[in-house]
């Protein structure tokens, strides 16, 4: 068995183990606390899931039948979907967790309904932004992957096209070597002809002088 397809299945086995962790770590804790240690916890893990992808593509990418793959590039795209739901999730937990915390630190404080609000409108907002810089890091980091796919495909495609340009020079060069031997035998024709005519006249010629001999004798 290729030894990118065992690598392959090792790190897809770990991916689902690791991502059944950060399941475990969205869930809701009563103790904010708590809840805050989870969620860190889970976000080194998804860093951990991205690694992985990455891995997973790159074995993916060095197997050499092209159905398998196909089948393992596959797997890696159904992965990444479930990493970026999963990553929403996480992402959604986070900011109920930050939201609780300002409601509960705007109790203990005393501040007012206006403040709260605001707090949390600001924290809405940051959360948006962080989840738009993250989407456009996972379209980078997908385009990237998409372009090694491409170059790795050109370079199997060129290395097809030498190997055909071989094959041609080759085939030209027995092309050739075919057509000099033809001519070489045309040549070799020519002159077994040119014998035969001068051995047939030199018989004639014979027979001639003999029967003129004996017409004379």
């Amino acid at each position: 068995m290729d030894s990118a397809y065992t690598q392959f299945e090792r790190y897809d086995v770990e991916f689902n183990s690791l991502t059944e962790q950060v399941k475990g770590t969205i869930a809701y804790e009563d103790d904010v606390e708590n809840q805050r240690k989870q969620l860190k916890l889970g976000a080194n893990l998804l860093t951990q899931c991205d690694d992985l992808i990455k891995q997973m593509g790159m074995e993916a990418r060095g197997v050499s039948e092209s159905a398998v793959k196909r089948e393992l590039l596959n797997k890696v795209r159904v992965c990444k979907a479930k990493l970026a739901n999963l990553r929403d999730d996480y992402n959604n937990a986070k900011q109920n967790a930050e939201r609780e915390a300002l409601l509960g630190d705007g109790e203990g404080d005393g501040v007012g309904n206006g403040n709260r609000a605001r707090l949390i409108d600001t924290n809405d907002r940051l959360q948006a932004q962080t989840d738009t810089l993250d989407r456009a890091r996972r379209i980078m980091s997908e385009t990237e992957e998409v372009a090694m796919e491409i170059t790795t495909e050109l370079g199997r495609n060129r290395e097809k096209i030498e190997s055909a340009h071989g094959r041609v020079y080759e085939v030209s060069g027995m092309t050739n070597q075919a057509r000099r031997l033809i001519m070489s035998m045309n040549r070799r024709e020519v002159q077994q002809k040119l014998v035969v005519y001068v051995v047939a006249m030199l018989l004639v010629g014979a027979v001639i002088f003999v029967i003129y001999f004996m017409h004379n004798r």
